[in-house]
């Protein structure tokens, strides 16, 4: 392939590779895409139903599809301007799991108050949106069998603590380049949250790099690096992933079971106004809820 200076100087070649050697920590617990990872321990009954909690606290920047901070408490009123928090009721109330949502780090203080979903969601938090019992709890929870989403600026948040950085599967968020058009790429076909989508779609994000960079997860979606007009390279100077830029991923860790994406940026991602692929994205999430809840087969 011929290179112009100009197309190098514009950032828009895609390296084959991308940034290497970005770290595998050992967070001393059992995870990857081995079930016997996930600790069955009877906490969660399918007759009682399935139930989502949404958490979205944040403690830096706020994404606009987050609309206004949310009141104490649980399920406090919403504002029209919250649209991901009641696109996520919404999902739940067409597809038979019921949905709580809180921005109160009180409502996540104990495991046994975690222990009564069968999934949390972490929907765009950021920084340290934990306190220590919160800390404890969600750990705990985990290790009980609990399911876990992480969505967009999850990546985002409680940056010094180890531990969840493995749940979010030995991945951070670094920088992201600029919001943009670009093409998903569906890896494999056997997982819920990939069955029926296109082996390529369009969708508009801020494509999160990441460092470190994912690692014994089974990925489900990656972004087609060359697809992005304006570049990959981020703010802090990433250059991008290269031909194997993950979006998407699942992974059983520490018992319990994770599903992760960097998507989601977008506000009309979250509501009725017209964006390319957004029916897709939301197929996907979808999938990676219901799986992470146990109401679909996990990881597969």
């Amino acid at each position: 392939m011929r290179i112009t200076l100009a197309a190098l100087l514009l950032g828009l070649v895609v390296s084959p590779v991308g940034a290497t050697e970005l770290g595998e920590p050992d967070y001393g617990v059992c995870r990857g895409t081995d079930s016997r990872c996930y600790h069955d321990w009877g906490n969660f009954d399918p007759a009682d139903g399935y139930r989502l909690l949404v958490y979205s606290r944040t403690a830096g920047p706020r994404h606009a599809h987050l609309g206004t901070p949310l009141g104490p408490g649980l399920n406090p009123p919403l504002n029209d301007d919250n649209v991901a928090v009641k696109a996520v009721v919404r999902l739940g109330r067409d597809n038979g799991f019921a949905v709580d949502y809180t921005e109160d780090v009180a409502q996540l203080n104990s495991a046994g108050r975690l222990l009564r979903y069968n999934a949390v969601m972490f929907l765009s938090t950021t920084r340290d949106t934990l306190d220590d019992p919160a800390q404890t709890a969600l750990r705990q929870y985990v290790r009980a069998g609990g399911g876990f989403v992480g969505v967009h600026n999850a990546f985002g948040t409680e940056y010094n603590w180890p531990w969840y950085e493995g749940l979010l599967g030995n991945a951070n968020f670094y920088d992201h380049s600029a919001h943009q058009p670009g093409v998903v790429e569906t890896v494999g076909r056997r997982d819920v949250s990939v069955q029926g989508l296109p082996h390529r779609w369009n969708f508009s994000d801020e494509w999160y790099n990441l460092v470190p960079y994912p690692t014994r997860v089974r990925v489900l979606a990656k972004v087609d690096e060359s697809t992005l007009a304006r570049g990959v390279r981020g703010s802090l100077g990433h250059p991008g992933h290269g031909r194997e830029h993950p979006v998407s991923w699942c992974q059983y860790y520490d018992g319990g079971r994770a599903w992760l994406t960097t998507l989601g940026h977008d506000v009309k991602a979250w509501t009725d106004e017209p964006l390319e692929g957004d029916q897709y994205f939301t197929q996907h999430l979808l999938g990676g809820v219901k799986s992470a809840m146990g109401m679909a087969p996990f990881c597969r």
